[in-house]
């Protein structure tokens, strides 16, 4: 059976290197409202949009190479399921390719079905597909202002 699970992937010209130490560097990607450490085991960051809020804990870090997000805890104000992410999970995997860097993010748990798939969906398109680019090749990406 086909994995269902939210995946996104993009190659940019940047090393394994840069592609980590950048999806690390959350509030210049995804949201300004971004506070903690993104990087360690054990590490805990929650990023805030307007009500949401959403805590995370860094539960595996392979230093330019994977990083695992577990959701500890989440409000989704838009949501009637308010915590809908709780316990779901957000894997990078980095990977060298002809000199550049392969980005694959998949949401463990954000599948066709949920609540907040097509938003969420949509969301996390824009995120890693423009912002996090963006931020990757150019040095500047389109966080939320927070």
């Amino acid at each position: 059976m086909k994995n269902q699970d939210y995946q996104k992937s993009f190659i940019a010209d940047v090393t394994a290197k840069e592609a980590f130490e950048n999806i690390i560097d959350v509030g210049e990607w995804w949201t300004k409202s971004f506070k903690g450490s993104a990087k360690n085991v054990n590490d805990v960051f929650d990023v805030t949009f307007g009500k949401t809020t959403v805590n995370f804990k860094v539960i595996e870090s392979i230093q330019y190479k994977k990083l695992v997000w577990l959701v500890t805890d989440c409000y989704l104000d838009w949501l009637n399921n308010k915590t809908e992410w709780k316990d779901t999970k957000i894997v990078w995997k980095i990977s060298e390719e002809n000199k550049s860097a392969k980005v694959e993010m998949t949401h463990i748990g954000l599948v066709p079905g949920v609540e907040c798939y097509n938003d969420c969906r949509k969301g996390w398109d824009f995120y890693i597909e423009k912002s996090l680019y963006k931020f990757l090749t150019e040095g500047k990406g389109l966080p939320d202002q927070g």
